[in-house]
């Protein structure tokens, strides 16, 4: 077993699918994954007109998204995915 695969209480395999990327185009900023997520694995980020990811604090934002702060935190439970309603997110397991 590797320290990406573990088991469920009652024995069954289980393999995590940790969160690899946000696709800013698609996220919609809904904010749903931010308050599943126990873990501070993403943050909500500001998109200037140039299409870039910038601080909230930024004078041009056109529009909000998610973006990924703490990537280490993710325990590939999912949660973020299952409450996605723009399906925007790449799970995967640890390579």
């Amino acid at each position: 077993m590797t320290a990406a695969q573990t088991v469920t209480r009652d024995g069954r395999a289980w393999q995590a699918q940790y969160l690899l990327s946000i696709d800013d185009k698609t996220c919609i900023g809904c904010g749903r994954c931010y308050k599943v997520c126990g873990r501070g694995v993403m943050t909500l980020r500001g998109v200037n007109e140039d299409g870039e990811i910038v601080d909230l604090d930024e004078d041009d934002i056109e529009r909000k998204v998610m973006a990924m702060d703490d990537a280490g935190a993710c325990i590939g439970c999912g949660a973020c995915a299952r409450v996605c309603p723009a399906n925007c997110q790449k799970h995967g397991p640890l390579n």
